[in-house]
């Protein structure tokens, strides 16, 4: 699973249909279909992904590693652009 994951992210990377950090997602305008959160995200910032959560009513799913996944250092969250490439994760935790 944890595979197919990385290979779906990086598919988002290189289409850049990816917006990495809190405060970068906070300022996006346009449609995201999947929300990834680091388990090992604070308080305060789970309360901030909560709160995101709800502005793009769309999935939120915790995963070890983001900052490893994404190779953006102290990346706490990641919001998935592309419909196709957030289904194909979301299928891979159902």
């Amino acid at each position: 699973m944890a595979d197919k994951i990385n290979t779906y992210l990086g598919f988002a990377l290189r289409a850049r249909k990816i917006t990495l950090g809190v405060n970068a997602i906070k300022a996006e305008r346009g449609k995201v279909y999947l929300l990834l959160a680091d388990l090992g995200a604070s308080e305060n910032t789970k309360r901030e992904i909560g709160r995101l959560k709800e502005k793009f009513q769309c999935p939120l799913y915790y995963i070890e590693d983001l900052e490893g996944r994404t190779g953006k250092a102290y990346c706490k969250l990641a919001a998935l652009r592309e419909e196709e490439l957030a289904r194909a994760i979301v299928r891979e935790f159902n």
